[in-house]
């Protein structure tokens, strides 16, 4: 058996300008500067305490925890008044069905979200079925520690030779490479491919009509 795993932000979905967006307003709202866009592409993957304390540059723990809740309170307002934002990237679907209807192939996420955003993402894009273990920072270690990956592996059975990492950070790559996974890089997320490189991703792709000949060359 072999085990896909997916990052989400970045990776399926395309969560830029909405996360940034919820950034300014949070920083905004405790009289700091706002970080720029570049800023908060940066961070994204992380869980978000550290990705606050990064983009403050503060390891205040009082702080920390009011930009985390002035964040979840603005993207709870945002659910409430415009609904579900999150689109999956082109091809995303098709490369996850094709996937998912391979016998010898399970499915998994791994991502700085907590889990029920990610249960909220994945009934919206009706993909709840295709994946069988869901990896947060609710219940492990952030990225790029592999912990994620090493529960995933533990509830699916599946050993690290036959796992591969799908990430468009290094945070992403570091953490397949810790838990002595196979790591994709993709060129369509959050940082530049030759950071993905250089973190060690395995293999590279450009769209995701590539991904099944990357995993079949990785794992079988």
């Amino acid at each position: 058996m072999k085990l896909v795993v997916f990052d989400m932000d970045g990776t399926l979905i395309d969560t830029q300008a909405l996360i940034g967006e919820h950034m300014s307003a949070t920083f905004a709202d405790r009289g700091l500067d706002a970080p720029s866009p570049a800023q908060s592409r940066r961070v994204i993957g992380l869980s978000l305490s550290q990705a606050m304390a990064r983009l403050a540059q503060s390891d205040d723990p009082v702080l920390i925890d009011q930009l985390v809740e002035g964040y979840r309170a603005h993207f709870q307002a945002s659910l409430v008044t415009h609904g579900n934002r999150e689109g999956l990237f082109p091809g995303a679907l098709e490369a996850l069905h094709a996937l998912h209807a391979r016998p010898d192939t399970v499915l998994g996420i791994a991502t700085g979200k907590p889990l029920t955003g990610v249960h909220r993402i994945l009934t919206h894009l009706d993909l709840s079925g295709h994946f069988v273990t869901l990896q947060t920072p609710d219940h492990n270690p952030s990225k790029p520690h592999p912990g994620m990956l090493e529960t995933a592996m533990r509830e699916t059975g599946v050993a690290p030779a036959e796992t591969v990492m799908i990430g468009d950070t290094t945070f992403d790559i570091e953490m397949g490479v810790a838990a002595g996974c196979k790591t994709v890089g993709v060129t369509w997320g959050y940082h530049e491919p030759r950071e993905l490189i250089a973190a060690g991703a395995t293999t590279m792709i450009d769209r995701y009509d590539q991904l099944a000949g990357a995993i079949s060359q990785l794992l079988d």
